[in-house]
């Protein structure tokens, strides 16, 4: 609980900006991955890929989603959420899955 009390904290800091035409939340200073120790499970099967740790949107707000197992995409791979540098402040772009050319 004490990490997602420091992540609010760190948030308090920054004001966030809403634009109204893409809805899309931005803050003025991006914050750093939070200090949490994630103890890195055995791989549930061949056909899962480890996701980091990244920010996910809910309620208008950045939240740090913990590191996890996913089942993979076929003939895919995963590209990692980043900070992108806007006019007004930093957004997320969330990670995704890649098509991987035959």
């Amino acid at each position: 609980m004490k990490p997602l009390l420091n992540i609010g904290l760190a948030f308090c800091f920054c004001f966030l900006l809403i634009s109204p035409s893409t809805a899309q939340i931005l803050v003025i200073k991006k914050p750093h991955k939070p200090k949490i120790i994630v103890v890195k499970t055995s791989k549930p099967g061949l056909e899962y890929t480890w996701i980091d740790g990244h920010w996910i949107v809910k309620n208008n707000n950045y939240h740090w989603k913990k590191g996890h197992w996913v089942k993979a995409r076929k003939h895919h791979i995963w590209i990692p959420g980043h900070w992108k540098e806007m006019r007004k402040g930093w957004k997320w772009i969330p990670g995704h899955w890649k098509k991987l050319r035959r």
